[in-house]
């Protein structure tokens, strides 16, 4: 009962607390107002907040509302926008703002999702920036897309083939790249939506369909090369647009700026802080035709698209297109019949006069390999009237353009552009030179490398450099100059006629024509084919019959008579046997029947059929194995023509002054004439040292009558004439050994300041010896030859790196043993020395593809770096012959006893 009673009263006390509590808001209620409970606080902020937020958001939805009725008058469609602009009709419609200049592109849905080509030239460029008037810039397969309200642009890849009846071709986008190269929003839509405007400014002012300015050159210092600054937007503009049925073009003013340029450039360069490259954009319809692929054969040389079937299990699962024209016979049935439509080329009408009827003929003398493949006129030329409604940089029509630069980069030049995906030929060009035909060397050049043949090094840079992959680079011309310049000298010195110098000059543009025309029918290089004249008939005219190499897409030598002979032929003035039987692969109609080719490719070991390109070729020390296939070598004694032509150069360089002092004038030609000259021995020494540790190829396939093995090293007497003629003329005592008045007067001729450009002017002899020498000991010591005469071992060399490396220290010091050594020979000798320490001291080079000596070479050149060593001591000579071998000597044992260490 307690603790009943005590729960009664907490719980009745409890109820009167309450009443009490309740009690007192509502009394307080009649007095003032009532202050919440914290709790009560932030519920009633809440709702107050929930409130104010429920009628903003009707504020802001009306807002919205009202805006989107704004936007809505705001929005133009692409006819409004338009309306007060220019429009330019044609493949894309263009419009142009009257005001701003501003360009736009009309894009229809038809042409969304849809393949095109895109090709870019330069128009006018200086040299000094990589540029050129003409210069092709690459092709490539680009598409137009549409993503919610932007336009992308993307540039497909060609290189894959995936068969459509194969299931692996529903994965044939897995794992290639599409590169996105431009995005931007559309800036209206036509009424029906089925049009898009998109603002292209950007992109034709910007490098994103086309990299114009040169990476840098890893390694170069600052100032070394002259370079393109920042590309200014303000600056470049748009100076054309042109927009034809199935074309669009686009030229632009591309200006570069550098506010503080550390090398001004040449002549060409007016001002090295702003330079303008001038730059025409093209957008062509993906060809829709019958034209019929052709695919790649290693045995003849055609420039390709490679492509890689991924859907083919073979060794070789390549569907490489060679690029051709479309030709097509007007009557099928008809064995030889006129195209449909020929290749049509344009004479620009500036090109000199005089000139016209032989480019004309040259280039209609490829007619005759075409007749061979079953068409009768199907290379026409014409020439451009002077008041003719078209300019050369149309790509609708195929010109030959003559131009004379500050800056040559090339004396010929003739390049194509195709199909991407077919390898069908769309257009071509032929640029020439003015410079090709002068006697001008580059002043720019210093003197120990002026007039020296191709620079190796310099061509294998721009092939291995990507920014150049597209072009399609040829150095022909330059190559004729330089001939021409040999051949005009044995003229002179000859006391030949003018009519030889004319026969000179014609034969050498006819070359050329011939040569760059090659290019344009898709025709590569073919460094081989001066091997097919025999030895005995290179100067008996009547069994060359206007041949003298078997095509004409070589670099060959310049025929000059020997001593003794008569003057035959320059250079080829006819297609070779190669170019006929190559113009019959790519193009006559009967190569689609698999059988007709395979008898046709099967000639192609036959002498005056041989193939090899510049990937085969030996002008860079190292580069090769075939020295067959080569640069300024003629027949197929290229080791005895060599020498007939040093034999030559001796007698020449002997009355050199004489011929070339003529009263009142400067001794820039005899300077020029000495420096060619030597340049020529350049050529020759390089030409003879490829034969050893050379290896002769064959591309036959197995079972191809005729074929020999696809390797075959050069036989040991061959190599051994080889040695023995570059001890004789190019690192005898007596090599470089010239009348001391001849020296004194091959002056440079003043001109205000630049005959300080490459240092003081005085001649730099032997810097100019070295030059010569160190080509052929960069190629004989280089660890890729040392290696191959090793590894040929096994399968017949005879000629050994023992023996071989012993031959060459032999004709370096042997003719020294018993006489004063002169300063050619001193030099030569530090330089091998060297040479060999390099290879002693040399480890296993890290770098993936590059190439490392081997113990048996550095074993050999530990021997002979001792051997010499031995016989510094035996004749000591006098005071500057001692001093020399004592240094040879203290070289030696510094650097073998520091590995002895």
């Amino acid at each position: 009962m307690k603790n009943l009673d005590t729960t009664l009263r907490h719980l009745l006390a409890g109820v009167a607390l309450g009443a009490l509590t309740i009690a007192a808001p509502a009394f307080a209620l009649q007095h003032e107002p009532a202050k919440p409970t914290a709790e009560k606080k932030q519920d009633q902020k809440k709702t107050d907040e929930d409130a104010k937020d429920a009628k903003d958001g009707d504020k802001k939805e009306d807002a919205k509302g009202d805006d989107k009725k704004k936007k809505k008058k705001k929005d133009k469609t692409l006819e409004e926008v338009v309306e007060k602009f220019e429009a330019i009709d044609g493949f894309f419609k263009m419009y142009r703002d009257k005001k701003t200049g501003d360009l736009y592109m009309e894009l229809t849905e038809d042409q969304l999702d849809k393949e095109f080509i895109y090709f870019s030239q330069i128009v006018d460029g200086p040299g000094a920036g990589g540029t050129f008037r003409g210069a092709y810039r690459g092709t490539k397969v680009i598409k137009f897309s549409k993503h919610f309200q932007n336009i992308e642009i993307t540039e497909q890849n060609a290189n894959f083939y995936f068969d459509p009846d194969n299931a692996l071709s529903r994965a044939k986008e897995a794992n290639v790249d599409s590169a996105s190269i431009f995005v931007k929003k559309f800036k209206a839509k036509s009424k029906d939506g089925k049009s898009f405007l998109l603002a292209v400014n950007g992109l034709f002012k910007s490098e994103a369909l086309s990299q114009i300015k040169p990476p840098r050159f890893p390694g170069a210092r600052p100032g070394q090369f002259f370079t393109l600054g920042k590309l200014s937007g303000s600056k470049s503009r748009i100076t054309e647009v042109k927009n034809y049925p199935e074309n669009t073009s686009i030229t632009t003013d591309y200006v570069y700026t550098n506010a503080t340029p550390l090398n001004g450039g040449n002549g060409g360069i007016t001002d090295a802080r702003n330079v303008t490259v001038r730059l025409n954009h093209t957008i062509l319809a993906m060809p829709e035709n019958d034209f019929k692929p052709r695919f790649d054969d290693a045995r003849v040389g055609y420039f390709l698209t490679y492509v890689n079937d991924m859907t083919n299990p073979s060794a070789t699962p390549w569907r490489d297109v060679i690029h051709r024209w479309n030709l097509v016979k007007k009557d099928p049935s008809a064995a030889i019949s006129e195209p449909v439509k020929p290749i049509v080329w344009w004479i620009e009408n500036t090109t000199p006069e005089n000139m016209r009827p032989v480019i004309k003929k040259a280039v209609e003398a490829w007619n005759i390999a075409f007749e061979k493949a079953g068409f009768k006129n199907a290379v026409q030329v014409n020439i451009q009237p002077d008041d003719a409604d078209w300019d050369a940089g149309d790509i609708r029509y195929n010109v030959l353009r003559w131009t004379s630069s500050p800056q040559v980069r090339f004396g010929g030049y003739g390049p194509h552009f195709a199909n991407p995906r077919t390898g069908e030929i769309l257009g071509a060009d032929i640029m020439l030179e003015y410079a090709f035909l002068t006697n001008r060397l580059n002043s720019a050049e210093l003197f120990e490398t002026s007039g020296l043949a191709l620079s190796q090094e310099a061509e294998e840079t721009r092939h291995l450099n990507f920014y150049q992959k597209h072009e399609q680079i040829c150095s022909m011309a330059g190559q004729l100059q330089m001939s021409n310049m040999l051949g005009n000298m044995f003229a002179t010195t000859m006391d030949a006629g003018p009519d030889l110098s004319t026969k000179l000059v014609e034969e050498s543009i006819y070359y050329l024509m011939l040569h760059e025309v090659g290019h344009t029918l898709g025709l590569n290089h073919n460094m081989k084919a001066s091997q097919a004249l025999a030895y005995e008939d290179a100067h008996d005219i009547s069994k060359q019959g206007g041949g003298l190499v078997g095509s004409v897409m070589d670099y060959p030598s310049i025929n000059i008579a020997a001593k003794g002979k008569e003057q035959a032929h320059f250079y080829t003035v006819r297609p070779g046997d190669y170019d006929i039987w190559a113009i019959q692969f790519g193009y006559s109609p009967d190569m689609d029947d698999l059988a007709t080719r395979g008898a046709h490719l099967a000639r192609s070991n036959e002498k005056g059929l041989a193939f090899g390109n510049d990937a085969d070729d030996m002008r860079a020390p190292g580069g090769g194995i075939d020295p067959r296939i080569n640069i300024s070598d003629l027949t197929d004694n290229a080791v005895q023509y060599a020498q007939d032509r040093l034999e030559l150069e001796a007698d020449i360089l002997a009355n050199l002054k004489d011929k070339y002092t003529k009263e009142g004038r400067s001794y820039q030609e005899l300077r020029n004439a000495y420096l060619i000259l030597t340049g020529d021995m350049f050529s020759q020494g390089r030409t003879v040292s490829r034969y050893i540790g050379g290896v002769y190829v064959d591309r036959s396939v197995a079972g191809q009558d005729g074929a020999n093995a696809p390797y075959v090293p050069v036989e040991e007497a061959k190599q051994k004439q080889a040695m023995k003629l570059l001890r004789d003329f190019i690192f005898s005592p007596d090599a470089f050994n010239t009348d001391p008045e001849l020296l004194q007067h091959i002056a440079l001729q003043r001109r205000g300041f630049t005959q300080r450009a490459g240092g003081n002017e005085d001649p730099k002899l032997h810097g100019r010896a070295a030059a010569v020498q160190a080509n052929v000991l960069a190629h004989l010591l280089h660890p890729r030859v040392l290696t191959r005469i090793t590894d040929t071992q096994l399968y017949g060399n005879t000629y050994s790196v023992t023996e071989m490396m012993g031959d060459l220290t032999d004709a370096i010091f042997e003719d020294d043993s018993r006489r004063a050594v002169n300063t050619y020979r001193q030099q030569l000798q530090v330089s091998y020395v060297n040479r060999l320490i390099g290879i002693f001291r040399s480890t296993n080079n890290p770098i993936p593809n590059r190439a490392s000596y081997d113990h048996i070479a550095r074993s050999n050149a530990f021997g002979n770096l001792r051997k010499i060593a031995k016989d510094m001591t035996r004749w000591r000579g006098g005071a500057s012959t001692r001093a020399h071998r004592d240094h040879v000597k203290f070289i030696i044992d510094k650097a073998l006893e520091v590995n002895n260490g």
